[in-house]
């Protein structure tokens, strides 16, 4: 089965440290996998910022609900133990809590009702990809990778606009960016040249030039297929060099994959792959706003 919702999770919370000790937080992972059923590819899947387990992440958001509730209190940083409003959510709820039942608490109800919105239409479409059953953190992600998505369809298309040359030095430019030792004009000298033997550029894989990388640039909107990546190969063979990069604006054929598995030493990056990587090391796009997501620093408190 999937991942559960977090709300999914409160009873389950709640059930295990019903015994009202003191329970790190990270003690619970186990055995709420286990009452889940769930395989180890799915507590190991990442939210689409990967940075956090999914899994972890919805527990924590569990757990955040159930202290908003009383439910549960947090006697020292990481840990959870049982509060008389838990023991009540247990004894009345015996198959499900969920934030409809916790929004029968008082306190709960007041912390709901300052996070609600205002009842104006919103100026913008919202997004559909995030629903009411992901916590915060992941609708945040979602729209995030949506937002990226959308940004890597726009870059895509307007590198399609460049001319083959303005595409190799795009090229160039990105791997300098992914800190390639040289400097974009090093690298630029091999570009554009006649008779450079299927070599569209190269970039100095260290700052000194001991060893390089040798690129194959292709603007093309056809599928790229096994004999051009032998071609390349061989043009590698030439030079002499141990290591390349075929790049280009369309896609590669699976035999072009696995032909550049076989062959070992050729790295092979398609259009989705190359607008990702534009996005990650800021070439070609500039940062429009930048969210700070904040939260309480509870040492300090404890070093007051």
């Amino acid at each position: 089965m999937a991942v559960p919702d977090f709300q999914a999770f409160m009873r389950p919370i709640l059930h295990l440290i019903q015994d009202g000790q003191d329970h790190r937080i990270r003690d619970l992972y186990e055995p709420l996998s286990r009452h889940f059923s769930l395989t180890n590819e799915e507590v190991q899947e990442l939210l689409p910022s990967g940075q956090q387990a999914k899994y972890v992440n919805r527990i924590l958001w569990a757990k955040f609900h159930l202290s908003k509730a009383g439910a549960v209190v947090s006697p020292s940083r990481g840990t959870v133990r049982i509060t008389e409003q838990g023991r009540r959510l247990l004894q009345q709820h015996p198959n499900a809590v969920s934030m409809r039942e916790l929004s029968t608490i008082p306190t709960y109800a007041q912390f709901v009702g300052r996070g609600k919105a205002s009842a104006d239409p919103p100026a913008e479409p919202q997004p559909t990809s995030a629903t009411s059953t992901t916590s915060p953190e992941e609708q945040l992600d979602a729209l995030y990778a949506e937002l990226n998505a959308a940004l890597a369809d726009d870059l895509l298309a307007q590198v399609t606009q460049l001319t083959p040359q303005q595409f190799e030095a795009l090229v160039v430019q990105l791997l300098v960016a992914m800190g390639y030792g040289g400097t974009t004009r090093d690298a630029g000298q091999a570009l554009g040249r006649s008779g450079d033997n299927g070599i569209d550029g190269l970039v100095k894989q260290d700052p000194l030039g001991l060893d390089k990388v040798y690129l194959q640039a292709k603007k093309w909107q056809n599928t790229v297929h096994s004999p051009e990546i032998r071609t390349f190969a061989g043009s590698l063979s030439y030079h002499k060099a141990s290591k390349g990069v075929f790049l280009t604006t369309s896609s590669f054929s699976d035999g072009a994959r696995e032909t550049a598995e076989r062959l070992g030493n050729i790295i092979l990056i398609d259009g989705p792959r190359l607008a990702e990587l534009m996005i990650q090391y800021g070439v070609g796009v500039i940062i429009r706003t930048t969210y700070a997501l904040k939260r309480v620093d509870s040492e300090f408190f404890e070093g007051i």
